[in-house]
């Protein structure tokens, strides 16, 4: 008998209860969407090669055309504190999304749409949530999961020439019910049923379900035109065992009998319209579903599979976003801000944290990128895309956490100059939705990447399921000789593969190190704990964690090569630093964290040579603060898809940037006078220019103050001791008071 036989048939028991059984929704889960440059990471033999034949993101003429106009005109429609307080988009907003058709960016132009690709898409979702998050998320949700891509992939040729137009010029706005109130993040155990039934329907005989359903969370719903719908389907007509036919997805027009929807959630307060959608005894014809009677059941597949796209493009736009635009704010308001005599930029403490939002920025983005350009080539990275949603998101949150400690009370003053206050309540948002970070981290990244990115786990899981002997002693061999190799390039250092960048050829050496420490750990973890490892998710996360770092270091070496952007080379290095660094300390906290005895000296061996890892030093922290505060070039390469809104604190900020710049460095200067003088007239006479100096003390003014509203003394006939009325939703906000200076306020007496 073979050697692979023998060893297959003394593995087959142990690794029978060792593997965890796979249930059919996990099954889709792990056969969705392919697998990329993640695989190889997980392998421990990352290939530049590989890596930089990506090649780079391409719009277009018609994409590049959008973005400077159509996109452009949008965001100078929008103004981010009317639109929070009003609780909605304006009116003329509305029509401009449905005229210029932002509602079609991925259906196909022969249906009516823009037929975009990914990148663009993703784009055009940054660029506005630059200025506005709540009209990014009303473009986002029909362009991502939902009506039009099941449509697309999945739709009869009826479905498809019913709605797909009308989707795109927005005559019909779509939203899509999944979650309900006790199936969130374990969405496949949706309550919802829909029950096989034939009744009177359009004057016929019709066969379809009868649908009770109880769903919340489901953006555009209070305005939606046609509610995409996920069920358990049920034929009680088959014998016991065959009843159950699988989730359902169907499309359902508004109104409909038995449906009940319009109503309104408020996330964070947000003006983004999302609700809750009820129904009784909601019949939907067969040919509702769609893909019709063929597609019954299929819909979580559906879904999966569209998610292992989907989740690489919008809230990872989003979160890119959300840093994009606390850089501008955090380095802008460094320059124009003073306090003991000097730019508040200056101060390290300031300046380190800016620093380490560019470099972070750096690496998030250049992964999203990276990722786009495999969506646009035909891949559905599953696993980078769950890697992309929660590092993004996160990145975000931190991005505008740093920044509201910068800009200190500027922050916190609700109003129309503020400048990330409405970001700052709306950051949990992205973390939350289309699978929250707390479980993606551990059941998607590493529980499913475990699999799908393992070279051989997969294949032992099939041999056990079949009941192979052979082939599981073939895998098991190989898996071995896997392991080996991993453990000596941990020990001794491993090979670099392919031809990375020169500049960054020592940061290749260390992402391939890193690699065969992870993938060395990764297998220690699944050999020492088998199945258990599934439950003990704070382990699994850290996994997951780590390679989601590898892959933004390497995404960091693809994005220097496609940019050709030489100035950009300390960034680059810093990110791929960070990123290195946050690796090697997860690791160190797993192996802390093992419950297998002598984890210290398994620990100690893998991670040894790690000492190259040390994080920035304050030194290079200082020289990435320096460059952003002197190069306005690098700010706009780090943050390109930053928009100017209709109005508002970001407006404010660069109008004072634009003519700061032109002054140069007669700004320190100018403030030092209007210290002593405290009149912008006589601090503009002692520049060189009066006329653009007296403008300039004016816009930085203006970005400085902060706005404040009429007290309850001011309200005519209104009681001090009277509770004041919670205004109308619909109600104007009153307007804030923030009169332009002629002088600045007077200087306390020192």
């Amino acid at each position: 008998m073979p050697l692979a036989s023998l060893i297959g048939r003394w593995a087959m028991q142990p690794f029978s209860k060792a593997l965890p059984p796979l249930g059919d929704t996990e099954r889709a889960a792990l056969e969705a969407g392919t697998v990329g440059f993640e695989g190889l990471l997980f392998a421990g033999r990352p290939d530049f090669d590989v890596l930089t034949a990506m090649g780079p993101n391409r719009l277009t003429e018609r994409e590049q055309s959008f973005l400077d106009r159509e996109v452009r005109e949008l965001c100078r429609m929008l103004d981010d504190h009317a639109i929070d307080q009003a609780r909605d988009l304006p009116p003329e907003v509305w029509r401009y999304l449905r005229t210029k058709r932002f509602f079609g960016m991925i259906i196909p132009e022969e249906f009516g749409g823009l037929g975009f690709g990914h990148f663009a898409h993703a784009t055009v979702v940054a660029r506005i949530a630059t200025v506005n998050i709540a009209a990014a998320v009303t473009v986002m949700v029909p362009n991502s999961l939902g009506p039009a891509e099941l449509l697309l992939r999945y739709g009869t040729d009826a479905q498809k020439a019913r709605y797909l137009s009308r989707l795109a010029d927005g005559r019909e706005l779509p939203c899509f019910g999944l979650t309900s109130p006790y199936a969130g993040s374990d969405a496949a155990s949706i309550p919802d049923r829909g029950v096989v039934v034939e009744r009177e329907f359009g004057g016929r005989r019709t066969r379809g379900f009868l649908v009770d359903f109880d769903k919340r969370y489901i953006t555009l719903a209070p305005v939606a035109t046609v509610v995409g719908l996920a069920f358990h389907a049920v034929d009680e007509s088959r014998p016991e065992g065959e009843r159950e036919l699988g989730i359902t997805c169907a499309l359902i027009p508004v109104p409909h009998e038995g449906m009940e929807i319009g109503r309104r959630h408020r996330p964070m307060d947000s003006a983004f319209m999302n609700g809750p959608i009820h129904g009784r005894q909601v019949f939907v014809p067969m040919d509702w579903v769609i893909g019709g009677e063929k597609q019954v059941g299929q819909g979580w597949r559906m879904l999966m599979e569209c998610l292992a796209a989907g989740r690489a493009v919008s809230l990872p736009a989003l979160g890119s976003a959300m840093q994009q635009t606390a850089l501008y704010v955090s380095n802008g308001y460094g320059q124009i801000r003073e306090q003991f005599g000097l730019p508040i930029g200056k101060f390290h403490a300031v300046a380190g944290l800016v620093a380490q939002m560019s470099a972070e920025l750096y690496a998030s983005d250049a992964a999203r990128r990276f990722t786009a350009a495999a969506l646009d080539k035909g891949e559905r990275p599953s696993v980078a895309s769950a890697i992309l949603k929660v590092q993004l998101t996160e990145a975000g949150r931190r991005a505008v956490n740093h920044g509201m400690d910068i800009l200190g009370g500027k922050g916190i003053i609700a109003g129309p100059s503020n400048l990330l206050g409405v970001s700052y309540r709306q950051a949990p948002i992205a973390i939350t939705v289309e699978g929250a970070n707390i479980l993606t981290r551990a059941l998607i990244v590493f529980g499913q990447g475990a699999i799908r990115c393992h070279p051989h786990v997969l294949g032992e899981m099939a041999a056990v399921q079949a009941r192979d002997e052979a082939a599981l002693g073939r895998a098991l061999v190989a898996h071995g000789k896997h392991v080996a190799a991993n453990l000596w390039h941990s020990l001794v250092g491993a090979p670099v593969v392919g031809e990375p960048p020169e500049a960054l050829a020592r940061e290749a050496r260390l992402i391939a190190r890193m690699s065969a420490k992870y993938a060395l750990t990764a297998d220690l973890a699944m050999g020492l704990l088998g199945g258990r490892l599934k439950r003990m998710e704070l382990l699994s996360a850290r996994l997951g964690d780590v390679l989601a770092h590898l892959y933004l270091a390497s995404a960091c070496v693809w994005r220097y090569r496609v940019d050709a952007a030489p100035e950009l080379l300390p960034f680059a290095q810093a990110a791929i630093r960070l990123q290195l660094d946050e690796a090697g300390k997860i690791l160190r906290d797993l192996y802390a964290n093992l419950p297998t005895a002598g984890r210290r000296v398994i620990g100690a061996l893998v991670l040894r040579r790690t000492a190259h890892l040390a994080p920035l030093r304050d030194v290079q922290l200082m020289a990435l603060a320096e460059l952003l505060r002197t190069n306005p070039r690098i700010v706009q390469r780090l943050a390109p898809d930053l928009s100017e809104p209709a109005a508002g604190g970001l407006r404010d900020l660069m109008r004072a940037m634009e003519l700061g710049a032109q002054l140069g460095d007669t700004t320190a200067a100018l403030n030092k006078v209007l210290r002593r003088t405290n009149s912008f007239e006589e601090a503009a006479r002692s520049a060189p220019d009066p006329e653009l100096a007296l403008a300039y003390l004016k816009a930085a003014d203006k970005v400085i103050q902060v706005d404040d509203f009429e007290g309850p003394s001011a309200q005519k006939g209104q009681a001090l001791s009277q509770p004041l009325a919670s205004p109308s939703p619909s109600a104007p906000p009153p307007s804030a008071h923030r009169p332009e200076r002629t002088t600045p306020p007077p200087v306390p007496a020192k």
